[in-house]
């Protein structure tokens, strides 16, 4: 563990933890295909509009990263394995993760499937000292999942995340109060979140190239270029940040899109990714335990042009079956006022979310909900593409596999 050098403070410090799992999507690929350990893995998509998802840190060697164009990656690591993005498998793993996350307190805010703020203040009585928290967490998670974890631990979330990031993989850096200056003082001055592509040139201009050299410098310099939020930045510098850890609430939406390797313009296509998606929703609402009141259509053209479209029930539903029939409803009217324009991507949502039984009455039928529970089972123990409606296996056999889900 790297401890930056403490001193005693007379304030009684919050103790933040963030948590940031290795090369998540890739990480979990290695781990279920043992012959791709150690190997250049890139998730993401495989056609000319894909993006690399995740990398592992055997294939970012070459260079390669998140939201980088599979093309160019293709170029910077031709013997990279490419492996489609498994949605549903990083969901199951991210649950027992924060599972570990929830077993020290109740305080934990999630930015991603595997990176979420822990406030363990609370939690120092019953666990010890936030160092011997955020090993038993890193424990547990390599424990029950197999997967490596960075460690970041500081007095604040600004603090914390840098640290989870500074020794990845497998990080673990614990920033003591009294230590903060000798932590960030060396740090690139790009590292201050907030500071735009645009902006660090502007900085190096000025001469200021480190935090230590940020927190330093006069208001009055800085001012033309950062304007009023020069004092932000500069608190920073400083190490401080007053933000709260915001315990995660229940999902307020659920959607799917896929951006499609080449533009589509035949509405039977379309319709059958619609069924796709709209399976993968309607799946997640009944894994969650919980019914939505609106159904929701994404649609961009090769034009760039994206419109939305929304139907809300009197009841809730969580069928597969009702929510395509009001998704189609929307597709086709859309359809109907845009004929022959190619679509670039596709997506279905569903909002309103609520609990079964919160007003009473629910949208399904007894047959709809008998048929969503087989198929839920047979995807369940065999994956999803083993249940697929009919309409939906039309596009499966012609759809790129490199499509990114949203």
């Amino acid at each position: 563990m790297a401890v930056i050098a403490n001193s005693d403070s007379k304030k009684q410090a919050r103790a933040i933890i963030h948590v940031d799992m290795d090369a998540f999507y890739a990480s979990v690929e290695q781990l279920d295909q043992p012959r791709y350990k150690n190997q250049p893995v890139i998730v993401g998509g495989t056609g000319a509009r894909g993006v690399v998802a995740a990398a592992s840190y055997e294939v970012r060697k070459f260079g390669v990263f998140s939201a980088m164009p599979i093309v160019r990656a293709r170029r910077l690591c031709p013997q990279a394995i490419i492996l489609p993005v498994r949605m549903s498998r990083y969901r199951e793993v991210s649950n027992i993760v924060f599972e570990a996350f929830r077993n020290v307190t109740p305080q934990v805010e999630g930015l991603s499937l595997d990176e979420a703020f822990l406030d363990v203040s609370g939690s120092l009585s019953l666990f010890g000292s936030i160092e011997t928290i955020g090993a038993a967490v890193r424990a547990e998670i390599l424990s029950s999942t197999g997967l490596h974890a960075s460690v970041g631990m500081a007095h604040n979330k600004f603090l914390a995340k840098l640290a989870s990031d500074v020794a990845k993989p497998k990080g673990f850096v614990h920033v003591p109060q009294g230590g903060v200056r000798a932590f960030l003082d060396p740090m690139p001055v790009k590292r201050i979140w907030g500071l735009g592509k645009k902006t660090l040139p502007k900085m190096h201009k000025l001469g200021i190239l480190t935090i230590g050299q940020l927190r330093k410098a006069d208001r009055t310099v800085l001012m033309p270029v950062l304007g009023n939020r020069s004092d932000h930045f500069q608190a920073l510098a400083r190490g401080e940040d007053e933000r709260e850890v915001m315990a995660s609430t229940a999902d307020k939406s659920l959607s799917r899109e896929v951006t499609f390797d080449k533009n589509i313009n035949k509405p039977a296509e379309l319709l059958a990714e619609l069924q796709r998606q709209v399976e993968s929703v309607s799946g997640r609402l009944r894994s969650h335990g919980l019914l939505a009141r609106t159904i929701q259509i994404k649609i961009r053209d090769g034009r760039f042009r994206t419109a939305t479209r929304s139907r809300s029930l009197a009841a809730p539903t969580s069928s597969t079956e009702v929510v395509f029939q009001q998704a189609l409803l929307l597709l086709q009217a859309w359809l109907a006022q845009n004929r022959n324009t190619p679509v670039r991507l596709l997506g279905v949502g569903v909002s309103g979310l609520e609990p079964p039984g919160k007003h009473g009455l629910v949208f399904d039928t007894a047959r709809q909900t008998a048929l969503d529970q087989t198929v839920d089972k047979i995807k369940h123990r065999y994956g999803d593409d083993k249940a697929v409606r009919a309409l939906g296996l039309k596009r499966k056999k012609k759809m790129d596999p490199g499509s990114s889900p949203g």
